[in-house]
């Protein structure tokens, strides 16, 4: 059987890069899909590419959606649990890089659109299908956060803020939902090759700064990470085998996810896969 027969998913920003990667191989694992996206042309033809890899009668819808937009969000949950009857599954995939340069240059309402992209659609896609999950006492959150999450960005602060951001949102949400078995995870695929990748050549190295331009022409020459591992963390992540890991920032190309289901109370005992604050110490220093 596949492993995500009888799942109902929502992807988020599903058009195109991860998004539309993920939504195949879900459509392949046997999901019944809802799919959005802001531009209805690329999620049409990106609806008919995954209808290719369906199986069975299952079902691929769309819908244009605005994630910063709330009442965008309350119709998309609401148009899923009319035509799939529930929602078993949301991977909050949608995200931008936002505006290139430093703090003093960049276009202060594009800083500000990146932050409600990234950061307020995405809890705003969980503050949407929460209701339903406490509802129905299961379900599963899968965050995209990148490598973001972890590492200053120097020329890109709206990502990075942004994005760890949605780490710390997802380790309180994860906690919040703990007693109605809903698990909140967020994940760093990896250094992939999308239109991301692309901005970042286009912008050059006088907006984002020369090591990251320089690191990106390398990723752009050894094709970056392979989708492959991000999609299936999230598979994983999205199936019962996950079932107790929750509030958890889980690398797809370094972590030894493949094994979670082996260490699931050694995970959740501790901080670990946590952001977490460093004291001295901790680094061999002694300053009081």
């Amino acid at each position: 059987m596949s492993q995500l027969s009888g799942k109902s998913v929502i992807i988020t920003g599903a058009n195109q890069g991860f998004g539309l990667e993920l939504a195949k191989v879900f459509a392949r694992e046997g999901a019944d899909l809802l799919l959005c996206a802001r531009d209805i042309e690329k999620l049409r033809r990106a609806c008919e590419e995954v209808e290719q890899e369906k199986i069975a009668d299952t079902k691929i819808l769309y819908k244009k959606v605005d994630i910063a937009m709330p009442e965008d969000l309350v119709s998309l949950v609401d148009y899923g649990l009319e035509h799939l009857g529930k929602i078993d599954v949301l991977v909050a995939n949608a995200g931008i890089y936002g505006p290139k340069g430093s703090i003093e240059e960049v276009n202060w309402d594009e800083w500000s659109d990146a932050i409600d992209i990234n950061l307020k659609g995405t809890v705003l896609s969980c503050r949407a299908v929460v209701p339903h999950m406490k509802s129905r006492g299961a379900g599963k959150i899968i965050i995209l956060s990148g490598g973001g999450a972890t590492k200053p960005m120097p020329n890109l602060s709206a990502y990075a803020v942004s994005k760890a951001g949605v780490v710390r949102f997802a380790e309180t949400l994860a906690l919040e939902l703990e007693l109605f078995n809903i698990d909140v995870n967020t994940i760093a695929p990896g250094a992939l090759n999308t239109r991301l990748l692309e901005e970042i050549l286009e912008a050059g190295p006088e907006k984002v700064g020369k090591a990251f331009y320089e690191q990106s022409l390398k990723q752009k020459t050894s094709g970056g990470s392979p989708f492959e591992k991000g999609t299936s963390l999230c598979v994983f992540l999205a199936t019962e085998k996950s079932n107790g890991i929750s509030g958890r920032l889980i690398s797809a190309i370094w972590d030894p996810w493949l094994e979670f289901d082996l260490l699931k109370n050694e995970i959740m005992e501790g901080d670990i896969y946590t952001l977490r604050r460093i004291v001295p110490e901790e680094r061999g220093k002694k300053w009081k």
